[in-house]
């Protein structure tokens, strides 16, 4: 563990397309206080269906807009109208852009707020069945897009099982696993390295691996393809016995929290989901691994200036690739 005088992570919080939800948590109508990024937000769907993030408190006195006194009945956070959310204080409305809308008892709206924009408003993106928001500390705006995918989006596809977890661990340090093969047999008990083929291209970073799988058949030629666009979205691609897709999701709280997401689909097989059986394990083992990693991810310190080994993958590389996603920059060596 960190002593009280040394920081776990130098690093900031990496900008780039982070999940803030599933589409389907988020009805027409609907709102509720989430906290992301350091910050505290509400995230709501307009009537017309279109998915807002928004800083939550309200420029007049203060009141956070996710939470409202019909929160009692259970119906969520803040009320909507149309496309507005409404303060539960005093009943001023915010529109998707973070503008106000209407003062309902002011003759004349304040000169402040006329016409501009007093909160700030994520650019979002929905797709794969997951709401997307940008987060950049500057306010800049989106240097790349969410990859779309046809198993999150197609229908010969299975439902998506979903796990999650909270994690206080920062999120290079979690992507980092895939540069260092070594961690594989010692703990989670492969029975070699695994021998990637990574490609690194601006904010893209995909992997291959080709492998045999033994079963009781004889073996079966496999595969797995990893990606990433940016820090926030991973995939994973497993061919061979039963084909399995993965988004793995990763959205900062704060500097040493995350909000994991992982998300499995596999095909149908005759228009039916298959259950159970090799399926259900090779999931099983996925989830199994990242519990595995958890306990060392809560407990460590990041080490600017490891001593690798001629065995260690190429970590080094990674944490240049993942610092073009700091604001300003950031020496992967600096403390």
């Amino acid at each position: 563990m960190a002593t009280s005088s040394q920081k776990r992570y130098p690093m900031p919080m990496p900008f780039g397309w982070f999940a803030v939800s599933y589409s389907d948590e988020l009805q027409a109508g609907e709102s509720r206080a989430v906290h992301y990024f350091g910050q505290e937000l509400v995230l709501f769907r307009t009537e017309n269906g279109r998915a807002v993030l928004m800083e939550a408190y309200c420029p007049h006195l203060g009141a956070h807009l996710g939470h409202g006194i019909h929160e009692r009945s259970g119906t969520g956070g803040g009320r909507i109208e149309g496309n507005n959310i409404v303060c539960p204080f005093h009943s001023w409305k915010f529109n998707p852009e973070g503008e106000c809308a209407e003062v309902p008892y002011a003759k004349n709206m304040p000169p402040k707020i006329k016409g501009k924009k007093c909160l700030k408003s994520f650019p979002i993106r929905e797709t794969n069945q997951v709401i997307w928001a940008w987060y950049h500390p500057e306010g800049d705006s989106p240097k790349w897009e969410v990859v779309e995918h046809e198993e999150a989006n197609g229908d010969g596809w299975s439902p998506l099982e979903r796990y999650e977890w909270t994690i206080n661990t920062h999120s290079q340090e979690m992507a980092e696993n895939a540069a260092d093969p070594a961690h594989f047999k010692y703990v989670h008990g492969t029975a070699s390295f695994p021998e990637w083929e990574t490609t690194y291209d601006g904010p893209m970073v995909r992997g291959l691996q080709l492998a045999n799988m033994p079963t009781p058949r004889g073996e079966v030629k496999g595969a797995i393809r990893t990606g990433s666009a940016g820090p926030g979205q991973g995939f994973t691609k497993f061919e061979g016995i039963a084909d399995t897709f993965l988004m793995g999701l990763t959205t900062p709280i704060n500097e040493e929290t995350v909000h994991v997401r992982f998300a499995f689909t596999q095909p149908k097989v005759n228009g039916e989901v298959v259950k159970g059986g090799v399926n259900a394990a090779i999931i099983a083992n996925i989830v199994g691994q990242l519990e595995e990693d958890r306990p060392i991810w809560e407990h460590k310190i990041y080490r600017p200036l490891p001593v690798l080994c001629d065995g260690d993958g190429p970590i080094a590389k990674f944490r240049k690739w993942f610092a073009q996603f700091y604001a300003g920059g950031f020496d992967p060596r600096a403390l």
